[in-house]
């Protein structure tokens, strides 16, 4: 993204969920900030806003990051996915299917960076062990209490996969 220091302002180009998404954005502005208020992707939480929570959890490039501590014009020609790009043509991904079977979530807030979390998680290690999930999970909280329920969903997902472990 170019950022021109007498303005203030960035612009550049980020794929979100696939679509390729023209910004002219205060250079202030985080990533969570533009997904949620610039492109009315909503499904992405505003927690602490410290980074500490991992409700904003979304996949750049592939990798889990805290969008709030992360700024927009740092995206530039990167991939952006967010929990609005897990369904399929009117189909829940696996993992929010087995969420809702497991009982993976209870008031929901944290569960759209949980689902990006374990998304990633699955694509770099397909038959995580509990205590590998749990640790993978780690930067995600639920004041729910709903972890049992996620560690089954995330395990479930897995095993359908044919990667029991």
């Amino acid at each position: 993204m170019a950022t021109s220091s007498t303005t203030d302002r960035t612009t550049g180009e980020v794929r979100v969920n696939g679509q390729v998404r023209h910004l002219d954005l205060d250079s202030r502005v985080t990533l969570l900030d533009m997904l949620r208020d610039h492109l009315g992707l909503t499904g992405t939480k505003k927690g602490c806003d410290q980074g500490a929570c991992g409700a904003c959890t979304v996949r750049l490039d592939g990798r889990p990051v805290v969008s709030c501590l992360v700024l927009a014009a740092q995206c530039d020609g990167r991939e952006v996915s967010t929990v609005e790009g897990l369904a399929s043509g009117g189909r829940l991904h696996p993992l929010q299917d087995a969420f809702v079977r497991h009982d993976g979530f209870q008031c929901g807030f944290c569960t759209p960076g949980q689902l990006m979390s374990a998304t990633a998680l699955l694509e770099e290690r397909p038959a995580p062990s509990a205590d590998e999930i749990r640790e993978a999970m780690s930067g995600n909280l639920c004041r729910c209490g709903a972890y049992p329920g996620i560690v089954a969903a995330i395990r479930d997902v897995a095993e359908r996969n044919g990667n029991a472990r």
